[in-house]
């Protein structure tokens, strides 16, 4: 376990020894005394918290959308309400799991589109597994043994439900390889779709259309770079934004935020220890039931028989 500094925030984080058995599913285990009005920025994955502490966290996410417990968020979270969402708390503890959007809908059991962006309560999803959930992970002390027990939890219900379209996987890891400078008008002519029924599936089994996907993945690199103290002026030029307002006009979209100030939250910064192959950002990429792979070290073979 690592301790992590940012400011007066400090937070004892854990990572898992081995990957997942799940490519697209990464974790990383929190310890935190004092959680202030965290802001949660809008991230290119479907985000799952398994708290277990003494207390549970709170998670605002504007009038009337306050949330307790273990939650899913995403794509985002925060992605529908303008990156509002904060959680705060005393003596927090639980396993943070970055799912691809690739794999969300058979480890949820529902699409991410359902979520539209929002802040759900597990409980409403898992029913009273997710009680189990913390009670398994509460009785256990060593985070490895955390990770494991999440990691077959997670694995069985992905086993049991059927992956996303390969068309669609295949459009999903074109659009994060290349950050997000990517036209998505090219796509459909990549998988031998039409247009329109690459749209309706993409949006249907991932939980946001091709064009947003682009510009979160666009984002998510372009913060990481500000939080890594590059100027804005050269992260807007190398990141595919038209100018620095333009960056400016994403920054507040996804976050409420202006990008000076987006680049001082923990929420981002504990990256580089919590996820430190950046390996939670909807990375990977399972484009049939057959063939995984990892992202950056791996090719993906286009499907070369459309479905009719």
């Amino acid at each position: 376990m690592q301790t992590f500094e940012h400011g007066a925030v400090v937070w004892d984080v854990a990572c898992p020894q081995r990957p997942s058995r799940v490519a697209g599913l990464t974790m990383a285990g929190f310890r935190i005394r004092e959680l202030d009005a965290l802001r949660m920025v809008p991230h290119p994955a479907v985000t799952l918290i398994l708290e277990f502490g003494p207390d549970s966290p709170v998670l605002d996410g504007g009038p009337g959308q306050q949330q307790r417990g273990s939650i899913v968020a995403g794509p985002g979270p925060g992605l529908g309400s303008g990156g509002a969402v904060r959680a705060r708390g005393e003596n927090v503890e639980c396993v943070q799991v970055r799912l691809s959007p690739v794999i969300a809908r058979a480890v949820l059991g529902t699409s991410p589109a359902d979520l539209d962006g929002a802040v759900v309560p597990l409980g409403d999803l898992w029913g009273r597994e997710a009680s189990r959930i913390r009670e398994q992970l509460g009785e256990i002390s060593s985070w490895q043994d955390r990770f494991a027990l999440t990691d077959v939890l997670l694995a069985r219900r992905h086993e049991a439900r059927p992956p996303v379209d390969p068309e669609v996987a295949w459009a999903w890891h074109r659009i994060v390889v290349s950050r997000g400078l990517i036209r998505v008008d090219g796509l459909a002519a990549e998988v031998g779709w039409s247009r329109r029924r690459l749209w309706s599936r993409f949006r249907s089994q991932l939980g946001l259309p091709p064009k947003r996907a682009v510009k979160l993945v666009r984002f998510d690199h372009a913060a990481h770079r500000l939080v890594a103290g590059e100027g804005a002026a050269e992260v807007a030029a190398d990141s595919g934004y038209a100018d620095q307002s333009h960056l400016h006009r994403d920054v507040k979209a996804f976050t409420g935020a202006t990008p000076a100030t987006m680049a001082g939250e923990p929420f981002l910064a504990v990256d580089d220890i919590a996820w430190p192959r950046r390996g939670g950002s909807g990375d990977s990429a399972e484009v049939d039931g057959r063939r995984r792979s990892r992202f950056p070290h791996f090719s993906v073979t286009k499907p070369t028989a459309p479905h009719p």
